[in-house]
């Protein structure tokens, strides 16, 4: 048996002789029964569990089965006992038929672990058949011209028995011509030659009839007879002779009927019709012999198909006989060649579906394959296809086991056709296939992937309450309840994030929900971790990060910090008469707490007492004259203006500033409460103003200054007495509006300069630096210090 092992032949060849050799030592013994034919069924053979050396039961465990190999199921194995029991009456003669001795070859199997045993039967004969002849008679035509001690031979009888049970012994009825004398033909079997002792006299006694009595060995002996009749003929002193006495022919199993197998050739010395040969087959089974003889020529043909496997020779006797009754004989002996006929065979004896993967060298197959031809036409190769991950090992004789070459993964092919090939050696060559389908089981060896490492979403703020804001997913490559994945929120580390007050998640298909609304001057962004987790066993699970961005939406208007609008008199900003146009009167400061363009504030003008004269910046919020003050300009002017953001849709705030032209700074302006009056009367009142202002500027100057360095020095005493008041450091953030130009407000010196509210003279408090980022958190809150604001001076 020569095996062709798909995948790297020297490796596997060598595998494949270390386990034969090892298998050879551990098995080469065969376990022998002997036992008679014709024993009843049911009979005890014996206890394999004993002889084997096993436990009871053992074999049960092991999946112990009894492997006939073709031959008839004679025998069942009981394996909880071990006993192995005749399920039927055996018949040797059918079994075996003449072949001596008759032994029946079957495996015994223990499929796990895979182990082979050889048993073998023998069926001993007993005398059960009596000796049969063909003929009841036959017919022996004599010359009385013959001499004493001619030999005719007798056709055999028969006996389905071997051994000594066949035919021992030939006795002929008492008579005063012949006797009998027994010979023995190549293959052991005996045969009667009949032997006169005193010459016929055809004229005395033209006929005899004698009784031939065939014995067996047997105890008792059984017996078979048959008549022979003699019949004396005239003087045939010649018998016919062959030209060899032996011939020897092979014939090839296909051959076709009719085909001359050879033809055998005899001389007769006499003349005549004494000389004239008829040729026909002798000692042998005419009704079951596949060759016919022409008795003229000589030609031996065939009637019936050869089999090799079943019969591999013929021996055959020819007699050539003349008309006088005189003959002569030969052997023929014919060797049948065997043809590759017979396709191998194979016989599935364990197998396996479904195998789990990640298991290394699983048997997924036993079986066995078998071809009945002979030499290269039985010698058998079996391969798997070349890129299957599975291999194949010879086991015991002709049995193999198909397994695993590694671990198997069903994620990457989860079914497997495997198609084992059985070639013979013979020309031309035969091959049977066979293909089994192998499931791979699923375990759970995947943990679930996010398509995203990391994801990033956006949300409005101000959503509506359970908002879906977005969905993560996770895909598992293993199948069933290994893929079934389950979506939760993993614990953050910051202590300062309630998670679970912000969002939750659907387990069952990783969709996020925010659970409030959300606010961005609040919360901009937050970040956190989320599982997904497979129901296999063991768990496996894996987490993405994900990353909410809030989006500012156009919700909060612009805040004006200066000038403050909340104060309960407005503020009034000084403008003297000589400004030049672009002079500086103020710059208005706002603030947004929207972000991007919610926060991109613009500055316009919408009413004026004056139109033409005063002008505002549009992105820097700064008031400037547009033109050359005059005479006939109302000492007195308001101005509205809007404060607008870019947001959709645009918020806005209004500002009113006031605005009182002067001669000069020599002399504040202090506006008496408002009474409602004629505008001419205050216009009058007013230029009286302004000439005591303009008369007592310069008196007043050195007075204001050192006044002003007073107050500042009393309020941060009282400021860091009191903690009532600090001075921070810095400018305004980036996101508002900064002022620079060619005026008086310069953006190094910003401060806000008030008169108190329940007082009638200048005096004069400068307040800390405006704050935006207080401002911001809550532009709505009043001040600490609840000042009324009069009056305000800008430095540079």
């Amino acid at each position: 048996m020569e095996t062709a092992v798909a995948k790297t032949p020297e490796k596997r060849q060598v595998i494949f002789l270390t386990i034969l050799l090892l298998l050879w030592e551990a098995d080469s013994e065969a376990i022998r029964y002997s036992m008679p034919e014709e024993t009843e069924s049911g009979y005890l053979v014996a206890n394999l569990a004993k002889d084997l050396g096993l436990r009871v039961g053992e074999l049960a465990t092991r999946g112990a089965r009894i492997h006939h190999r073709g031959n008839k199921e004679l025998l069942q194995l009981d394996a909880e006992t071990g006993n192995l029991v005749l399920r039927e009456k055996p018949d040797r003669e059918v079994l075996c038929g003449v072949t001596d001795p008759c032994v029946l070859h079957f495996q015994l199997i223990l499929e796990n672990p895979v182990q082979f045993f050889q048993t073998d039967l023998q069926i001993t004969d007993i005398n059960d058949h009596s000796p049969e002849f063909p003929h009841k008679e036959m017919l022996l035509k004599i010359q009385e011209s013959a001499q004493s001690g001619t030999v005719f031979p007798l056709k055999a009888a028969q006996d389905s028995d071997i051994g000594s049970n066949a035919v021992q012994n030939y006795t002929v009825s008492p008579n005063l011509h012949f006797h009998v004398v027994p010979q023995s033909r190549a293959d052991g079997r005996k045969y009667p030659e009949l032997v006169l002792d005193r010459a016929l006299d055809r004229e005395e006694q033209p006929e005899l009839t004698l009784t031939l009595t065939a014995v067996d060995g047997g105890s008792p002996p059984r017996s078979g007879t048959t008549t022979v009749r003699i019949e004396v003929m005239d003087i045939n002193d010649n018998a016919p002779q062959f030209v060899q006495s032996l011939y020897e022919v092979q014939i090839p199993e296909d051959s076709p009927l009719d085909a001359v197998v050879l033809t055998v050739s005899a001389r007769d010395l006499d003349a005549g019709i004494h000389g004239k040969v008829a040729y026909s087959l002798f000692q042998g089974d005419e009704v079951s012999q596949p060759f016919v003889i022409d008795d003229v020529t000589g030609e031996i043909r065939l009637k019936m198909i050869l089999d090799f496997e079943a019969t591999p020779y013929y021996n055959m006797e020819i007699v050539a006989t003349d008309s006088g009754g005189l003959s002569g004989k030969c052997t023929v002996a014919i060797q049948v060649v065997d043809v590759n006929d017979n396709a191998p065979k194979l016989t599935i004896s364990s197998l396996t579906s479904s195998i789990p993967e990640n298991v290394p060298e699983a048997v997924v197959a036993v079986f066995s394959v078998s071809d009945p031809d002979s030499g290269d036409n039985g010698r058998m190769v079996c391969s798997i296809q070349n890129d299957l991950p599975f291999i194949l090992k010879p086991t015991f004789e002709n049995y193999y086991t198909l397994v695993t070459e590694g671990p198997l993964d069903r994620e990457s092919r989860a079914e497997y056709n495997i198609t084992i090939t059985v070639t013979d050696m013979g020309t031309p060559r035969l091959t049977t296939q066979h293909t089994i389908t192998l499931q791979v089981a699923d375990v759970n060896d995947n943990a679930p992937a996010f398509t995203q490492t990391s994801y990033t979403l956006f949300v409005q703020e101000n959503n509506n309450p359970a908002l879906h804001i977005g969905t993560i997913s996770a895909t598992d490559s293993d199948s069933g309840s290994n893929a079934h994945i389950t979506y939760s929120l993993l614990p953050t580390h910051d202590p300062q994030l309630a998670l679970d007050s912000l969002i939750s998640i659907n387990a069952d298909n990783g969709q996020l929900f925010a659970l409030r609304a959300l606010d961005y001057e609040a919360l901009q962004a937050f970040e956190f971790h989320v599982g997904a987790t497979d129901q296999g066993s063991p768990v496996l699970s894996s987490q993405a990060l994900v990353r909410v961005l809030v989006l500012d939406a156009n919700d909060n208007a612009p805040f004006v910090l200066y000038p403050l609008q909340n104060a309960s008199a407005p503020c009034t900003e000084l403008l003297p008469r000589a400004a030049e146009p672009g002079y500086l009167v103020t710059k208005v400061v706002a603030v947004d707490r929207d972000s991007g363009q919610n926060a991109w504030l613009s500055f316009q003008l919408l009413k004026a007492t004056e139109p033409g004269l005063f002008s505002v910046w549009a992105h820097n919020g700064e008031v400037r004259t547009s033109r050359l003050l005059s005479e006939r300009d109302a000492p007195k002017h308001r101005l509205l203006l809007l404060v607008k953001d870019n947001g959709d849709p645009p918020r806005s705030a209004s500002v009113t500033l006031h605005v009182l032209l002067v001669d000069g700074f020599s002399q504040p302006y202090l506006p008496l409460p408002e009474v409602a009056r004629d505008p001419a009367q205050d216009e009058d009142v007013l230029t009286l103003y302004l000439v005591i202002a303009l008369a007592s500027v310069s008196s007043l100057f050195l007075l204001s200054v050192l006044l002003f360095v007073g107050v500042r020095l009393c309020r941060r005493a009282r400021a860091a007495s009191l903690g009532g008041c600090s001075v921070p450091e810095g400018h305004f953030p980036g996101h508002l509006v900064d002022v620079s130009g060619a005026g008086t407000l310069s953006q190094s010196y910003q401060y806000e300069v008030c008169l108190t509210g329940d007082s009638g003279i200048g005096e004069f408090k400068f307040l800390k630096p405006m704050i935006p980022e207080l401002l911001v958190q809550d532009p709505g809150r009043d001040l600490k210090e609840n000042l009324h604001c009069r009056d305000s001076f800008v430095f540079s």
